[in-house]
């Protein structure tokens, strides 16, 4: 039987969470819990978590309690991400966490719409399934997964949607980052706007 997520979001299908340093993007060093939901139909090829897929595999968890988890930790930054985090409402979620204190990240493809309250939003948006054009001006960062040269001039399309102020970063798919960084470098040192961002956890093998 297909579990039933309420609209309010008061339960949520969880995957796992932990607390870590936030390896990626603007936020990258920071100690942060993270909060990883089941749920995508994005579909990235190049996923290194495709277990989160399928929401239907993950325990439906009160929100109340994810929250009270991720109280108990020193670093009071929450990081939501799936999977694709947005399927659900997460006004609940995020409310509750700020109540605490907590500041709110999300990573989201930005296929669907935004809902929360969010201290920081990194859009890493997807060609598989196009971010929502009312997501992009509320984006803090751009975070663009650069798997071929292709994805440069896909990249700036993207960075003319964002606003002026939103950080953009460039990142090499990880299977492929011997052959990717080297263009990254390339391309941010001939558009200094860019800036480079490197899964620093899977160097530190953390989660």
């Amino acid at each position: 039987m297909k579990q039933q997520i309420p609209e309010d979001g008061t339960l949520l299908p969880l995957m796992e969470e932990f607390y870590t340093i936030q390896g990626e993007g603007f936020n990258t060093g920071k100690a942060a819990y993270f909060i990883r939901l089941g749920g995508c139909d994005v579909g990235c090829h190049w996923c290194d978590v495709k277990e989160s897929w399928d929401a239907e595999m993950h325990p439906l968890t009160p929100s109340d309690v994810i929250v009270e988890n991720a109280d108990q930790f020193p670093g009071k930054a929450v990081v939501i991400t799936g999977g694709e985090p947005l399927i659900y409402n997460l006004d609940y979620l995020t409310l509750k966490l700020k109540e605490r204190g907590i500041l709110t990240f999300i990573e989201t493809s930005g296929a669907y719409p935004l809902s929360g309250h969010w201290d920081w939003i990194c859009l890493s948006p997807k060609k598989f399934k196009a971010p929502r054009p009312d997501i992009t001006p509320f984006a803090n960062e751009l975070k663009v997964i650069v798997f071929n040269k292709s994805d440069f001039k896909w990249a700036e399309e993207y960075a003319a949607m964002v606003s002026p102020t939103c950080k953009l970063y460039l990142q090499p798919e990880w299977s492929k980052s011997k052959e990717i960084t080297p263009m990254i470098i390339d391309y941010v040192m001939a558009n200094p706007k860019w800036e480079i961002s490197l899964q620093t956890h899977k160097f530190l093998n953390i989660p």
